[in-house]
């Protein structure tokens, strides 16, 4: 007996996308597996590392913690999306303050940071780290998060 499916319509990365999927699809296998965005990634399956966060209709969202019907008519914004060229202040700043070491984490951090810059690039210390509380890092120590963060917020405020 095979497992039922529905059609699903969406923006990724501005282009429209329109798919049958398995019902019980997660968003980030759809982004994965289906569309070939491995930028988000997988790292628990449990929505405790951040590593697949996404922009679900500009709000910084774990893919693994909703179906991919549940995203239909929405806007997603995976990191090959936040800027093609991948020149968007966070990813440069990213590489100028050292944030990122094996780079797995670094997605999903740059995709929460995101969504916290859009709203407020003036953002201090402590709310770069409310904002970043659901995304770890097994690496870095988070201090060059944290400062990349500050750095792109001081380039996006201009």
């Amino acid at each position: 007996m095979s497992e039922p499916t529905s059609r699903i319509t969406l923006e990724v990365n501005g282009r429209d996308v329109t798919a049958d999927v398995p019902s019980r699809t997660l968003l980030v296998e759809f982004l994965r597996d289906n569309l070939g965005l491995t930028g988000t990634h997988v790292g628990c399956d449990t929505s405790q590392c951040g590593a697949c966060t996404v922009h679900l209709d500009g709000i910084a969202i774990k893919s693994c913690t909703i179906f991919a019907v549940q995203a239909q008519d929405a806007t997603v914004t995976t990191i090959e999306g936040l800027d093609p060229a991948a020149d968007h202040p966070l990813q440069r700043s990213f590489q100028r303050c050292h944030a990122l070491q094996c780079g797995f984490c670094t997605p999903g951090m740059i995709m929460a940071a995101a969504s916290l810059l859009a709203t407020d690039p003036t953002v201090g210390a402590a709310e770069v780290r409310g904002a970043l509380e659901g995304n770890l890092c097994r690496c870095t120590g988070y201090q060059p998060i944290i400062a990349a963060v500050l750095e792109a917020g001081k380039e996006l405020a201009g």
